[in-house]
């Protein structure tokens, strides 16, 4: 017996490593086969089971609104706006972020509807849904909160435009918004929710208002690439209502190859923001992880942004100071976005020559800038917006026919060129 123990003791220990490997070989295989995407938060803790996941389709970075671009009259409270937006990728199921981040007081939004939107202010009254919170139609944002409603059943398609149609009740003086739409917004006096109201007499302003983001269900093979930028990215000197910024010619094109069809593009510029200090909106340091790590499905991040801290320069010395801050920058950004699965793609500074920032000190901080976006190795790959606009016969300006007017701002060409010039292989996923 005292043999016969001793053997079987010996042989429990070879039985248990071949189970454990073969139950190592089964769990790979499960993870395999589900196609399971590393990236940013998702959103939700996606089974292995499940074919879906939310990821971000249409977001915008939020700020507080400046006093030259708040609502007209008659204002937000007690009125209705509808704000249109145009998404990436499409889904069946959708859910709508809203924020007061940036407001003192509190924000009712009594009724709230998305629909397709057809042309101006019209929508297809076939396809109105209402959005509730917590199953309530009724929801008060506090000073400092965003909020996104429950998901629900919309047929979205990709580059879809929707309206977001909402009632207020009271809302804050100072307002959380997106100045730099390059959209049309209508709004109208009192309770115009309804699915047939017509909003043609409606007051027209070219502002976002508390809409924030939208999610979209989709298959677990889709991400999204986040943008963080100035102006240049925000879309200045594209068209307004006509969605032509370079983040939509990149989604365009994105959508158009069998490859990268599942790929959304996120454009979280903001018009006159820096990187370090001062500008308009949070600094992009000061946002990185709202805009741009907080985001569902993220999982490509391009970084182009740096031209007004150069811009803000008054001394050779602080244009140095700029470079080295912004290559600084960019490091911490890189490393945050890494850490969470992300890569990174740097985006040279276009040209400033001739433009109302150029002086020769704030040029050789902006080439110093570029050689470490292009050199340093420190970026997945590099997006050379720079190359792509400047005119080939004098490197240091735009090509005159991809310049909106200030020679620092492109046009709706320049955009496109922009747009093109990013190549889609940097968005297919390795599953």
């Amino acid at each position: 017996m005292k043999t016969e123990s001793n053997n079987h003791n010996a042989s429990f220990p070879v039985r248990n490593s071949f189970r454990f490997q073969l139950l190592a070989i089964l769990i790979g295989l499960i993870i395999s086969s589900t196609g399971l995407l590393v990236c940013a938060n998702s959103g939700l803790k996606t089974k292995p089971h499940e074919k879906t996941k939310w990821v971000g389709t249409w977001a915008t970075a939020p700020q507080l609104v400046e006093p030259h671009n708040m609502p007209p009259e008659p204002g937000l409270s007690n009125n209705s706006i509808r704000q249109v937006v145009c998404v990436s990728i499409g889904g069946e199921r959708v859910r709508v972020r809203f924020s007061n981040e940036f407001s003192e007081s509190p924000v009712t939004m009594k009724t709230v509807q998305i629909a397709v939107s057809i042309e101006g202010s019209a929508i297809d009254e076939s396809s109105v849904k209402e959005l509730e919170f917590n199953g309530k139609h009724e929801v008060t944002m506090q000073p400092g909160e965003a909020i996104t409603s429950d998901p629900l059943t919309f047929d979205l398609k990709p580059r879809m435009e929707v309206a977001v149609t909402i009632y207020f009740c009271e809302t804050s003086p100072d307002v959380t918004g997106h100045p730099g739409s390059r959209t049309t917004s209508y709004l109208i006096s009192g309770n115009n929710i309804s699915e047939d109201a017509d909003f043609s007499d409606a007051i027209k302003t070219d502002h976002w208002y508390v809409i924030n983001g939208i999610d979209v269900e989709a298959l677990k093979s889709a991400a999204a690439v986040a943008i963080i930028g100035n102006s240049i990215t925000d879309g200045r000197g594209s068209g307004t209502n006509k969605q032509n910024r370079w983040p939509d010619i990149l989604s365009q094109r994105l959508l158009e190859n069998e490859e990268t069809k599942e790929v959304a593009v996120l454009n979280m510029g903001i018009g006159g923001n820096c990187v370090l200090r001062g500008g308009l909106g949070p600094t992009a340091l000061k946002r990185f992880g709202r805009d741009i790590l907080k985001q569902h499905g993220v999982c490509w991040l391009i970084i182009m942004e740096g031209v007004n801290d150069l811009g803000g320069a008054r001394s050779k010395e602080m244009a140095e100071l700029v470079a080295k801050g912004l290559i600084e920058a960019y490091k911490t950004m890189i490393d945050e976005a890494h850490a969470q699965g992300i890569k990174v793609y740097g985006g040279t500074i276009t040209p400033i020559m001739k433009s109302f920032y150029y002086t020769d000190y704030r040029e050789v901080a902006r080439n110093t800038v570029n050689e470490w976006i292009r050199t340093s190795g420190r970026f997945d790959a590099v997006v050379d917006f720079d190359k792509a606009i400047r005119n080939p016969e004098d490197n240091l300006t735009i090509f005159p026919e991809y310049q909106s007017g200030d020679y620092l701002h492109p046009n709706e060409t320049g955009y496109i060129m922009m747009g093109k010039s990013i190549d889609l292989s940097l968005f297919e996923q390795d599953l």
